[in-house]
């Protein structure tokens, strides 16, 4: 893929999350896309995304900063939410708080196959 061909992909991708739109994820994200490290699967990554909008009801993805050179695209995710109980072991519990995510994607064969995140979790600690 082109570095264009790739943000536009990604672009497409983030907005198949905003619609919570599980039955496109697969034109996105591999059938054995990695998370963190371990094979989690597309049916695994779908899980975890919506177990994201469970906790966090009014969650939307905000690209704040993209930067591709293929096959990688790397961006920082700004969110500005409120979670219901606890997010990532944190005692939310309806606070708004703003946080980002940093977070690189490896693309093959069209598609996410390989996802690295690190969510500020001190930025969310720090406002609850």
């Amino acid at each position: 893929m082109t570095r264009e061909e790739i943000i536009e992909s990604y672009r497409a991708y983030i907005a198949c999350l905003n619609r919570q739109d599980w039955q496109d994820l697969h034109h996105y994200v591999a059938d054995q896309v990695e998370y963190n490290g371990a094979t989690i699967g597309l049916d695994g990554y779908r899980d975890m995304l919506v177990a994201d909008f469970r906790a966090i009801p009014d969650l939307s993805f905000n690209i704040a900063v993209l930067v591709c050179d293929p096959p990688m695209i790397a961006s920082r995710l700004a969110f500005d939410c409120t979670p219901v109980g606890q997010l990532f072991g944190l005692p939310v519990n309806g606070t708004q708080v703003r946080f980002d995510e940093n977070v690189f994607y490896e693309f093959g064969e069209g598609k996410i196959r390989r996802v690295w995140s690190v969510i500020d979790k001190s930025s969310i600690a720090a406002q609850i």
